[in-house]
């Protein structure tokens, strides 16, 4: 490690290592003797990684259990655990609550004006098998994409699962993003199906959401439909055939949804780069492969006990949330919040105001870890 300073004068904005450290900084015996991962485990990863990565594979439910690890013979298109089948949203909710855990808090969610939920493993089960039977009516199959620009909601979560459970492909994007980055993702997917709102809240406001998915789908062929969520209350243009309500579609839809089990190779999800560099690149995740690295490393980096209570701030439309605040916490059986809101610090004691009241009912427990991107 080093530690560096800046440089004043003509190479101002530089930096300059000038005190190369080589400390180390060992953690606490007791931590260390509980910890979900020892030593020992970075030299079998490196001995075997094949051989580490099927075990971590063996943590999750296969319909099909792999035999299959590892394939690079066509590089650099290569396949993890391809001969196995499974369902990434069973193995987020269902096999939980088939494990006596459907009581557990799932989530403890906050709006920005501080309305909350509270929603037990039990219920995100049933809220994602209703927006499942959802997706189907509205013509969404396997391998369909579903683009989702939406903030920080529970309905962010359960669609998200939701097409995992019926082999469709989401595409998340950030509420903030303008309507024309938002065409970009919904052109280059093809997208079926686009999930918004009316509006979101941010740093305080009510902003209108609609008006921009409206622009981005503008004329595009392949959107069948444009599900939205009322979150504001705001008025919204409206477009006949097109356009329809998540109360409407999702909330009278059978409570219970026979989940297929799909080869892990099938694609679970698209996602972007920025732009900021140039053209945004879009980056396709696999089911197995990705669920068994995102529910090992949550695991093993987060320390996850049944009792934690654990948050990420980052919004889910970051592949930090994707993995760490979706399908890593889920697949472990994780009770985490979710805020709807963004940083807007200093708020008491220089707290951010995106830090959950500690007055509030569902977010009592202190988050024994908080992640960030």
């Amino acid at each position: 490690m080093s530690v560096f300073t800046p440089i004043d004068g003509p190479s101002a904005g530089r930096l300059e290592a000038v005190s190369p450290q080589d400390e180390t900084f060992p953690p606490p015996a007791a931590l260390a003797a509980a910890a979900n991962v020892r030593e020992d485990a970075y030299a079998q990863a490196r001995a075997d990684p094949e051989a580490f990565w099927a075990r971590q594979a063996r943590r999750l439910e296969w319909t099909r259990e792999p035999e299959q690890t590892y394939d690079g013979s066509g590089f650099p298109n290569v396949t993890w655990f391809a001969d196995g089948t499974l369902n990434v949203a069973r193995n987020c909710v269902d096999r939980h609550v088939e494990n006596g855990l459907g009581d557990k808090t799932a989530l403890l969610w906050e709006g920005e004006p501080g309305d909350e939920r509270t929603v037990t493993y039990a219920q995100l089960q049933t809220e994602v098998a209703r927006c499942a039977h959802a997706l189907t009516e509205l013509g969404v199959g396997r391998g369909d994409v579903v683009v989702v620009y939406l903030p920080v909601l529970v309905e962010t979560v359960v669609v998200m699962l939701a097409c995992a459970r019926i082999g469709a492909v989401h595409s998340m994007v950030f509420g903030g993003f303008s309507a024309g980055s938002l065409r970009f993702r919904v052109t280059d997917g093809q997208a079926k199906l686009l999930v918004t709102t009316d509006g979101q809240y941010r740093r305080g406001k009510a902003v209108p959401v609609k008006p921009n998915a409206d622009a981005a789908v503008e004329g595009i062929e392949s959107i069948e439909h444009v599900l939205v969520i009322r979150r504001t209350g705001g008025d919204v243009d409206w477009t006949d055939g097109r356009d329809v309500w998540w109360h409407d579609v999702v909330d009278g839809q059978p409570s219970t949804h026979e989940a297929e089990a799909f080869p892990a190779e099938t694609p679970l999800m698209l996602i972007y780069t920025s732009g900021t560099t140039g053209t945004p690149k879009g980056l396709l995740h696999t089911m197995g492969g990705y669920l068994t690295q995102a529910s090992w490393t949550a695991w093993a980096c987060f320390d996850h006990k049944p009792d934690d209570v654990y948050w990420c701030t980052a919004d889910l439309a970051w592949v930090t949330a994707h993995t760490y605040e979706v399908y890593g916490p889920l697949s472990n059986g994780v009770t985490q919040v979710i805020y709807e809101g963004t940083r807007t610090p200093p708020g008491p004691a220089g707290t951010s105001r995106s830090s959950p009241s500690t007055a509030s009912p569902c977010t009592t427990p202190r988050p024994r870890w908080c992640g960030r991107t």
